[in-house]
């Protein structure tokens, strides 16, 4: 996401995602790049994985719904896309989000594992969405969300209580799609459950685990989307 790029927040109330069968000319066209690019970053971490996931394209906001095609990649060519300043101003990075939120109003967050592609960034729980989110040629953002949350931190569906809405943060390249999922717990003894989780797990996605009561709990490495929601939450808006 550049760095000047505005960040737009909307709310939704229902998510129309679906699945087309959209060949994206750019992983065509950029094959060999791609594929020698890709090497190059598995040399400096080798467990990256090619596997395939879901870009987007042609989003719309329309009242309280959010609509966009979806389409299967390999993650090779999103990596690149990303990292090349995002060539093909046709897609987007959708992906969903679950927005973990203490009893005492604490959000949590997890800092990325070395052996991530997003190493040392600081987000709420979630990713980008691949083809097991797919029923019917739907995207089901919200079993993503729940996957993830589970993956990441441990957390199950009977953990939380999932928002009937969601928040979409555009900016740039990215569609955030986020749910906040209220866990009646306190801040500290919820990180210190997901903290202990991660301890068992050979090699958890979250590193370590952070809280956030203020704006003096934001991080350099947070990227705006996240800032810019935690801004709105502490503000009382949700």
């Amino acid at each position: 996401m550049s760095a000047s790029a505005p960040v737009t927040i909307h709310r939704v109330g229902q998510l129309d995602l679906w699945v087309g069968d959209y060949a994206w000319p750019f992983a065509t066209a950029r094959r060999s790049d791609i594929d020698a690019h890709f090497e190059h970053r598995r040399a400096e971490q080798p467990k990256l994985w090619n596997g395939r996931v879901l870009m987007a394209r042609r989003p719309q906001f329309d009242g309280p719904y959010f609509s966009a095609e979806f389409f299967e990649t390999d993650f090779a060519s999103f990596l690149c896309w990303r990292e090349w300043e995002f060539p093909d101003a046709s897609v987007f990075n959708g992906f969903g989000m679950g927005v973990i939120r203490a009893s005492d109003g604490a959000i949590l967050l997890g800092e990325m594992g070395a052996h991530t592609s997003n190493a040392g960034r600081v987000y709420f729980a979630g990713g980008t969405p691949d083809p097991s989110d797919v029923r019917n040629r739907r995207l089901e953002m919200a079993s993503s969300v729940a996957r993830e949350v589970k993956e990441e931190t441990g957390l199950t569906r009977f953990d939380y209580q999932a928002a009937d809405h969601w928040h979409c943060v555009e900016a740039g390249a990215f569609v955030a799609m986020l749910r906040i999922l209220d866990v009646d717990q306190p801040g500290d003894a919820l990180k210190a459950r997901v903290e202990k989780h991660l301890a068992q797990e050979e090699q958890p996605e979250f590193s370590r685990m952070h809280l956030v009561r203020s704006k003096d709990d934001f991080l350099p490495s947070m990227p705006r989307f996240v800032t810019a929601f935690l801004t709105m939450l502490l503000r009382g808006e949700d």
